[in-house]
């Protein structure tokens, strides 16, 4: 095969970009560095399905796609799910990037000290993929890959794929293979909590808390914390729970407190309740394993504030069981979506129990229902809707990408509280991970926002035999 080469105006921002990030560098090794440096990264479907960006967070670097994933986006672009948007907005974009040229050759991409991208037609690579592994898509994109190995000798090309297996087979095969590391979180065992706990605090100071509600944070911390974050403070004598003020730069007592009949029933559980009440706070996390009562205390803050709002939403994604469609379920449409929901509909029918059939409690709930007051529904059914006026409830967020939890939270109109539940231990969508999930993803990010807090959930408390589950298998 042809070797195909570069336009000159590409190789010559390659090289200035790398000899602008060496300064220190003599001249004679400049160029050594730029042909050194210089990287193709190769995409499938999957990362483009994650991140329709994705071809403009490779810096001065080269991307390519092979023709194969164009052919499974053109799969993908109908449909209402997250997965069908990033389809159709890649399309459109590769077609404005390509209006006057063709997609074969190199096409410098927008942007300052940006790389060139081009659509891989050649998949027929000297080491055959298909026949190693079989014929399928995966492999003919590892074969395209393969195949601008060989012709780039100079150059370093990557495959990027979320696919493990592919990640895999194309090491076996001396390819280089990386994850798309773009809105990963780095150490999710070093994840914000929103809370600590101190020892040794000054009685004075917890005696202050006690009596006049707040107290000055110089009196206990060293240095400001995060905003709302919480705290455990003890003495050796006594212990008291609190949470920083930042606009009034002030520690305050946090007292446990009810909403619709729910109590909480530990440190983190008071944190979290204080925190979905607070009016102030307009964007929460709750995260924990199961049974930890995340969805519960969401769901029972939403309905203890529920005269400030017009609606509750309560909404979570689609993960199809056995990676079947829905549509392979029995019924209508609302048949379809029941197995889905209903974790939802227990946790209300649970504050619904809480008080008799005839009380106030009891019927509000059931005619917020009946009015869509209050709406349990699938995540890609709220898209698109004005998010104003509304308590905005996103269980199961871990299995969201970082681009849908920002696409919801950008969404936000006047007087919206959204919050986000889940476990980012528990993925249930291909090609996220602990890592690469929005849940993960929003809680590194908003830190230290005024107008966002976090807790993270670590006690059980549905019951001994659920915490037995969580703890020891």
């Amino acid at each position: 095969m042809p070797t195909t080469t570069k336009p000159a105006t590409s190789v010559s921002a390659t090289k200035k970009n790398s000899a602008g990030s060496t300064a220190k560098t003599s001249k004679s090794t400049k160029a050594v560095s730029a042909a050194t440096d210089k990287k193709i990264f190769v995409l499938d479907t999957s990362v483009i399905l994650y991140d329709h960006s994705a071809v403009q967070n490779f810096m001065e670097h080269d991307v390519a796609i092979p023709i194969t994933v164009l052919e499974e986006l053109d799969n993908f672009k109908k449909g209402n799910d997250i997965k069908n948007f990033e389809a159709r907005e890649f399309i459109r974009f590769i077609d404005k990037l390509s209006a006057e040229h063709k997609l074969q050759q190199w096409l410098p991409l927008n942007g300052k000290n940006k790389g060139s991208f081009k659509v891989l037609m050649n998949e027929s690579a000297r080491v055959d993929a298909t026949k190693i592994f079989g014929d399928k898509n995966d492999h003919r994109i590892l074969n395209a890959a393969l195949e601008l190995q060989s012709e780039q000798p100079d150059a370093k090309v990557v495959l990027v794929t979320k696919d493990i297996n592919l990640r895999l087979k194309a090491r076996a095969l001396n390819l280089v293979s990386e994850d798309y590391e773009t809105g990963k979180v780095q150490d999710v065992a070093g994840l914000y909590t929103g809370n600590d706990t101190l020892e040794d605090v000054p009685a004075a100071a917890i005696n202050e808390l006690y009596e006049k509600g707040s107290c000055d944070t110089d009196q206990i911390l060293e240095e400001q914390p995060a905003d709302n974050h919480y705290f455990v403070l003890k003495s050796f004598k006594s212990s008291i729970l609190a949470f920083y003020n930042s606009p009034e730069k002030k520690l305050e007592r946090v007292d446990k407190q009810a909403a619709f009949g729910i109590k909480p029933r530990n440190a983190e559980q008071t944190f979290a309740l204080h925190a979905l009440l607070n009016p102030d706070i307009k964007l929460i996390s709750v995260q924990g394993v199961a049974g930890t009562g995340k969805t519960l205390l969401a769901l029972a803050s939403a309905l203890e504030q529920r005269h400030n709002y017009k609606q509750i939403y309560l909404a979570r994604p689609i993960v199809p069981l056995s990676n079947k469609d829905i549509g392979y379920l029995p019924g209508d449409i609302k048949s379809k979506l029941n197995p889905y929901m209903e974790p939802l509909w227990d946790n209300l029918k649970y504050i619904q129990n809480q008080f008799s059939e005839s009380s106030k409690e009891y019927q509000k709930i059931k005619e917020m229902v009946e009015l869509e007051k209050l709406m349990i529904t699938p995540l890609a059914y709220i898209r698109g809707r004005s998010l104003s006026n509304i308590i905005f409830i996103v269980d199961e967020a871990q299995n969201l990408t970082p681009h849908e939890v920002k696409t919801i939270i950008s969404r936000a109109g006047e007087n919206t509280k959204i919050i986000f539940t889940g476990d980012i231990y528990q993925i249930d969508t291909p090609y996220l991970d602990s890592q690469s999930n929005g849940l993960s993803y929003l809680i590194d990010r908003a830190k230290n926002h005024p107008l966002y807090a976090h807790i993270t959930l670590l006690k059980g408390e549905r019951s001994e035999l659920a915490n037995l589950a969580n703890e020891l298998l």
